[in-house]
């Protein structure tokens, strides 16, 4: 049996801790009862639905900023609100959504959370200005952090056995799938242009899909009863969030306001807020509550390390995603399709890596982790090298391209799986919660931190404007955001270094 991963099980109508296909690991809800079996495939069309829409919609803005841009005529701190919008409130409420889908029924939160994502789709497609569709964003980002957590729940309680494993199957597919198909359904969406609305219909698509599968849900879904579980820690996520914020909007505004004070007072108080968290957390584990990270949980190693390493690896990819859309549309000049056609091999490259890394030794697990995080780190290193000049790479960057989609399959769906593999299994739904969150706020840090390294080089005096960059400054800005993308990367490789001397 691998070294990472092990097949849990759990026995009909018992709950237990069951690892997921994406290495994720959640307390498992009863089986349904036999005789009142639901309609299995329908259900499980209505819940990868949804989460292919959820993270669809995570990826499908970044094709679609430059039009943004444009149309709305907003800065590029802005773009990265609309994108980082989304991430913040999405991953701030991960952990909260399961609770309360615990407490309140998996289907009865599952269809709040579609609906409300639905809702603020419409208003995102019909936003007049910038401030109204990160508003929007942040709404949207709040449906999905209700919805997604319900959907492994669902799956546990209407599937067992190998039909279980099938689904999840299913599931890692569509996880490892949806992140670039939203790259190029972006493209292809804006490039369309129906009845002259741009960028528009990247989210008023959700619309007739998120209503359709409301309508479906409705019917399939089956009725559970809220089964016992931990309180939510609101004074955690109000300390959490606010700490986020402190971090993030002075990173995302200070280029484009020259770094004014507040933008030093909000980074000076990042930190202690962090500590702040900290004691809350601490607090309210002293009274006998349920902490968001219970400190227990931040004890074991393999949890540590990994969620370092996802860290770094997530952050960089997301960073250097938003600039290099950046560069080729507003840099290169591409088309909304050309620019989302031109992520294709990143997505067989995460495809294949994500699907097959299970098929190699064990004993070559945490080794191929380390060296798929050079191999995504020479990726960037080597897109922003051969594009330094302006032009447009040829054939060698499809091939560089599926160098980094490797790098990021061999790494991301092995790293949530190692750092889970020795949770004891009380700790099994906390721990997952950590590191369904750290993604996305890695997400979030690497938009803000990179995306400002290039908006800044790329937009700097003398070059053709904000709106409009060169094509040799735009390059030039995405070799120079390579560089620290490609060492934080191979930090994260460092990351889990520590496992490897403990396991020889």
């Amino acid at each position: 049996m691998s070294e990472l991963t092990q097949d849990r099980i759990p026995e009909p109508g018992r709950i237990s801790a069951v690892e997921s296909a994406d290495g994720v690991t959640r307390d498992a809800p009863p089986a349904a009862p036999k005789g009142k079996r639901p309609q299995h495939t329908g259900i499980l069309l209505v819940v990868l639905g949804a989460v292919f829409m959820a993270l669809l919609d995570a990826t499908v803005v970044n094709v679609a900023t430059p039009t943004m841009r444009t149309d709305l005529d907003t800065t590029g701190s802005a773009l990265q609100l609309i994108v980082s919008g989304y991430t913040i409130s999405y991953a701030a409420l991960l952990i909260t959504g399961a609770r309360l889908g615990a407490r309140h029924g998996f289907r009865t939160v599952f269809l709040t959370g579609l609906a409300t994502f639905t809702l603020a789709s419409l208003a995102c497609g019909l936003a007049p200005s910038a401030g109204v569709l990160i508003a929007a964003r942040v709404v949207q980002g709040l449906g999905a952090g209700l919805m997604v957590p319900q959907i492994y729940s669902l799956i546990q309680l209407t599937f067992e056995g190998p039909a279980r494993a099938r689904a999840l199957s299913l599931y890692a597919t569509v996880i490892a799938v949806a992140v670039v198909v939203g790259q190029v359904a972006g493209g292809l969406l804006v490039s369309a242009d129906l009845f002259g609305t741009g960028w528009r219909p990247a989210f008023l698509i959700n619309v007739p899909v998120g209503l359709a599968l409301l309508v479906a849900a409705v019917r399939l879904l089956p009725v559970g009863t809220p089964r016992s579980a931990k309180g939510l820690d609101l004074p955690g996520l109000v300390t959490l969030t606010a700490a986020l914020l402190l971090l993030v909007i002075p990173l995302v505004l200070g280029h484009e306001q020259h770094w004014p004070l507040w933008t030093t007072l909000c980074l000076a108080a990042a930190a202690p807020m962090f500590g702040v968290f900290v004691l809350v957390e601490r607090g309210v584990a002293r009274r006998g509550g349920a902490p968001l990270v219970p400190g227990r949980v931040l004890r074991s190693p393999d949890l540590v390390c990994g969620a370092a390493a996802l860290f770094f690896g997530m952050a960089g990819y997301a960073g250097f995603l938003f600039s290099f859309s950046q560069h080729l549309q507003s840099g290169l000049g591409e088309s909304a399709t050309r620019a989302g056609l031109a992520f294709a091999p990143l997505a067989l490259g995460v495809a294949t890596g994500s699907l097959t890394w299970q098929k190699l030794p064990a004993r070559w697990h945490l080794p191929m982790i380390a060296s798929a995080s050079a191999l995504a780190a020479a990726g960037y290193l080597g897109i922003g090298y051969t594009l330094r000049a302006g032009g447009q790479g040829g054939l060698v960057l499809p091939a560089l391209q599926l160098l980094w989609g490797l790098g990021l399959g061999y790494t991301t769906s092995p790293l949530l799986t190692l750092a889970l593999s020795r949770i004891d299994p009380a700790d099994a739904s906390d721990a997952s919660g950590v590191l369904t969150t750290v993604p996305q706020l890695a997400q979030v840090v690497g938009v803000a931190v990179y995306g400002s390294v290039f908006l800044a080089l790329a937009d700097r005096p003398g070059t053709a404007g904000a709106a409009a960059p060169s094509a040799v400054a735009s390059a030039q800005a995405l070799y120079a955001t390579a560089l620290p993308v490609a060492a934080g990367t191979l930090l994260g490789a460092l990351a889990i270094l520590p496992l490897l001397r403990k396991r020889r």
